[in-house]
């Protein structure tokens, strides 16, 4: 049963706008602005990864009342919104977010997809997922890990891991569009986001009908690390299996995150990502020019740039 038709007539408050997008940089940052507007309500716990029966959880599905627990903090009148990087690739978190909450607006981040690619494999050794230091081999292995093989150790999520496969923009976003209709989809470019911080800002505030005036700290969130202690960074990240079950009753109480963040941040250092080879991104931008060039169809917008 999708995680839409679990949701009741009536009953506590429900997310009514989603931040989704290509890549955890970007909702993250967007999250980190939006959480201290007066008239916005984002929960402790970014990234519920609730929607989407056709995912798969390290720590397993939060049920619906502990996803509905996210929320109740809510003030009324506020805008109550949520962010989970993965529901732009799942083929079924549209549809299931739709029938939970029929006026929902959609904010999506994205950026050019051989970055994304790039900046996913650096995340995923952050955290352990990816067995495969060399990013090129990383590619190379896709096809067989779309069959089940060549994946780490358990837990994984193994869509993760389908590089290629997971920034098929135009699909994603064309079914956002389908589902919830243009006028309530607002789509922000990276590029955007960094050059123009503050006006792209307004921007999804006035999408979000909420003070267009207010300003956070614009302070980088998210930026690329290197793991100190890889033993401590794997306990974190993938617990051992009789461990599980206790990671995902805890990871409900706000105390447990603070904790959580606190030694991933004692744990790792900001480094600057290497350039990729030039060769490789040179053959990648290649290979999805018709793929930017029908992005930039679809959302009408120039993005040349993207290839260069």
């Amino acid at each position: 049963m999708s995680a839409g038709k679990l949701q009741p007539p009536g009953g506590p408050v429900r997310p009514d706008f989603f931040i989704i997008g290509a890549f955890k940089s970007g909702t993250t940052a967007l999250y980190e602005y939006l959480r201290p507007h007066p008239e916005i309500f984002m929960p402790f716990h970014k990234e519920p990864n609730f929607f989407g029966d056709d995912l798969t959880r390290h720590y397993g599905r939060l049920r619906l009342g502990e996803y509905l627990d996210l929320f109740r903090e809510a003030r009324p009148g506020q805008r109550v919104g949520e962010a989970s990087t993965w529901y732009l690739y799942s083929t079924s978190a549209a549809s299931e977010i739709a029938e939970f909450s029929p006026s929902a607006q959609i904010i999506v981040l994205l950026r050019n997809p051989v970055d994304v690619m790039y900046a996913q494999h650096s995340q995923l050794l952050f955290r352990s997922d990816e067995g495969i230091a060399d990013f090129a081999a990383a590619l190379a292995a896709e096809p067989a890990r779309r069959l089940g093989e060549e994946l780490p150790p358990p837990p994984v999520r193994p869509e993760t891991l389908f590089y290629r496969h997971s920034v098929r923009f135009a699909d994603q976003l064309e079914r956002y569009f389908e589902v919830f209709g243009r006028e309530r989809v607002h789509v922000v470019l990276f590029d955007d986001l960094v050059a123009e911080t503050s006006a792209v800002y307004g921007s999804v505030l006035e999408f979000l009908r909420v003070d267009p005036v207010f300003r956070p700290d614009f302070a980088v969130h998210n930026e690329n690390k290197r793991v100190r202690f890889r033993a401590l960074q794997r306990l974190i990240y993938k617990p051992p299996r009789p461990m599980l079950g206790a990671v995902r009753r805890l990871r409900r109480y706000r105390v447990i995150h603070r904790l959580r963040e606190a030694v991933l941040r004692l744990n790792s250092h900001s480094q600057r990502r290497g350039e990729m080879d030039r060769s490789l991104r040179a053959r990648l931008l290649t290979e999805f020019a018709p793929e930017i060039e029908r992005l930039a169809a679809l959302i009408g917008r120039d993005l040349s740039a993207w290839r260069a």
